[in-house]
């Protein structure tokens, strides 16, 4: 039977849009999973949202929507972000949905009927942007320790958890489980900053918001974002109080590793393991505090405005490049720092260079020099026998570090095999060697060398950049790629074929100034209403225009949206389908003046929601340059799904 693992990372908080140094630990979670998977492990990795708070209450009334729809937004994003650096979980979970709302609610009165949560008033500095509570002395220049914000002194009824009956017994499990919290640096600061003295009991409930999850007995206060969120990593799987368990949580419970960012470290090792205790549930084998992703040596924040987007460092840089940088980067133990310019040394030299040359040279020479013919080992050179070591010595390294979770040292341990490999490039020659026919069995012998190198490597490297090493595998046109084929000579003899240019060279300078017109793009404010009207938009071509997918629509049904007076939304027939269409023509027209029109339809634009209603597509209109009237475009002898050219 395969050995179990069960990995989580912390839920993204859904306020706003993650940035890179969020969706880091999302892409060093995905790497670990892979590599355990890869190792024989039976593996489960969830993550997910953190959707409850007085922040997103405050972001979804700013928008005119209701929070519900706020995180559906946000929490859509979060997973086309990770979709698209290639996170793949077995599970997302949402604190919204409502097996865990139940599930939260059920903790909450346990624990207040076992005495250990009780009724109380909190007066404190509360941080918004980070849903904490702050006493006096915690604060930095009257600021948010962690994030920098300014906190807001309030003072309200609320309930709280007690701490200090289970303090000695939480230190005593530290103690005796010296894996419990990695690296040893964050277990030591755990003990001796926050365990060496008494804990003061934690708020656990709020009466300034309402949108929570309300506590069952006592429903002003909505459950505090401490207990809600981390109570996730049992209720995703399947956990229940008062029905019996799910089969993910008997398999998988207690969780192999919380993954979690420092700043975190506190509410899972402390908090968090408290709770357990104290509804008498097993505790997680351990919790490992990631470091934290730096821009220009500060922590990204978007207050601070020094931010990188994920999808922005997709756009120029490519999904393997950037979870390399992410995963070789930041070190085990110590933040890592980001820039533009960094990631684009990085990917020149390591990736383009280093590994993509390598790869594209070496399959290269086995064409020019061999055609078809099979490559395989007749003869050595002098030089064999220290890169079959240093590939040996590269696979038993990079296992050992994995295992620790010292993924940015494993990668380098592959590097290392790599920088070696084009070293025995240029020690063995074989452009020289191809010249003596009489050494062509060492040539063969040596561009074989180098495919196992290469193929080792890309196994190795696979959990890192899955889609590079990939198309790797498909050059080299081998199947073993498993960690059962790490030896030297697995592949007996290799046929290859061709491989993409894997990583191209980037200019800084080309780079710099696509982020800077982009950021350029961002900042440049929003033109006012008659600006936009007056703006003569640039000529296009027929190429642009066919672009548009222009339909002809019957509207079956029509009525006013239920928050928005300003638009109306339809039941449009477009022959094959009935699409829903959200429109702001509501001053002009009545619903009931509108059902049985065929109109022309915008097929082809993307559905979003307006105000909580699903829009797919678009209704033609004319009107005069000041909104003064409006006109919807008719159509009269086509049928529904007829085609407007």
């Amino acid at each position: 039977m395969k050995e179990k693992f069960y990995l989580t990372t912390a839920i993204a908080y859904t306020s706003s849009k993650p940035h890179i140094g969020n969706v880091y630990e999302a892409i060093l979670a995905d790497c670990i999973v892979r590599y355990k998977k890869k190792a024989g492990f039976d593996t489960y990795f969830m993550t997910g949202t953190d959707e409850h708070g007085q922040k997103i209450q405050q972001k979804a009334e700013a928008l005119g929507i209701t929070p519900k729809e706020h995180v559906d937004n946000i929490s859509n994003e979060i997973k086309k972000t990770y979709k698209a650096v290639g996170v793949n979980y077995d599970h997302f979970v949402r604190t919204t949905d409502k097996e865990h709302e139940i599930e939260v609610a059920h903790a909450f009165e346990r624990l207040y009927k076992k005495g250990d949560i009780y009724k109380g008033t909190y007066s404190g500095y509360y941080c918004v942007d980070c849903e904490s509570y702050y006493t006096e002395k915690d604060l930095v220049d009257g600021c948010c320790p962690d994030c920098g914000a300014k906190v807001q002194k309030n003072e309200e009824e609320c309930y709280f958890l007690k701490l200090t009956p289970y303090q000695d017994r939480l230190i005593e499990y530290i103690n005796t489980h010296p894996e419990f919290i990695q690296p040893e640096s964050r277990k030591n600061e755990m003990l001796n900053n926050f365990l060496s003295a008494p804990l003061p009991d934690l708020c656990v409930s709020r009466t300034s918001y309402t949108w929570g999850i309300p506590v069952s007995f006592d429903p002003k206060h909505v459950t505090y974002v401490w207990i809600d969120a981390l109570m996730n990593y049992i209720t995703g799987i399947g956990f229940h109080f008062d029905k019996e368990c799910g089969e993910v949580y008997k398999k998988y419970w207690p969780a192999d590793v919380h993954l979690i960012g420092k700043d975190i470290l506190r509410f899972h090792t402390i908090y968090w393991p408290i709770m357990l205790m104290a509804l008498d549930l097993p505790l997680p084998k351990q919790v490992f505090g990631h470091p934290w992703v730096l821009m220009n040596h500060g922590k990204m924040s978007k207050s601070k405005g020094n931010v990188i987007f994920t999808d922005d460092l997709i756009d120029i840089f490519g999904v393997d490049a950037v979870r390399y940088y992410c995963l070789h980067e930041i070190p085990f133990a110590q933040d890592g720092n980001m820039t533009y310019e960094l990631v684009t040394e990085k990917t020149n030299v390591d990736l383009a260079n280093t590994l993509g040359n390598l790869v594209n040279r070496t399959l290269a020479m086995v064409k020019k020099y061999f055609g078809d013919e099979a490559i395989y080992s007749s003869e050595a050179t002098e030089f064999d026998e220290n890169l079959k070591n240093i590939a040996a010595e590269a696979v038993v390294a990079y296992k050992s570090l994995m295992d620790k979770f010292r993924v940015s040292d494993g990668i380098e341990a592959v590097m290392k095999l790599l920088r070696a490999s084009n070293k025995y490039i240029d020690e063995t020659a074989p452009w020289v060697l191809a010249k003596d026919e009489a050494k062509k069995e060492v040539l063969r012998t040596v561009l074989y060398n180098l495919l196992e190198a290469i193929r080792i490597s890309a196994s190795l490297l696979e959990p890192a950049m899955p889609f590079a090493m990939e198309k790797i595998y498909n050059g080299l046109n081998t199947k073993l790629t498993s960690f059962d084929d790490l030896a030297f000579g697995s592949e007996k003899e290799y046929h290859v074929g061709t491989c993409e240019v894997l990583f191209k060279r980037l200019d800084v300078k080309e780079v710099m100034d696509k982020v800077l017109a982009k950021e350029a793009t961002k900042a440049k404010p929003e033109p006012k209403k008659e600006e936009v009207k007056k703006a003569e938009k640039p000529e296009i071509t027929i190429d642009d225009f066919d672009k548009l997918d222009l339909a002809v629509g019957q509207i079956l049904e029509a009525k006013k949206h239920p928050k928005a007076d300003k638009l109306l939304v339809f039941k449009v027939d477009l022959g094959t389908e009935v699409r829903q269409i959200v429109s702001g023509i509501a001053k002009f027209y009545k619903p009931e003046e509108l059902v049985g029109k065929k109109v022309i339809v915008v097929k082809n634009l993307k559905a979003i929601k307006l105000r909580g209603e699903e829009s797919h597509g678009m209704l033609l209109c004319g009107s005069d340059d000041a909104d003064s009237y409006l006109e919807l475009v008719n159509i009269n002898d086509c049928k529904p799904g007829d085609t407007v050219r």
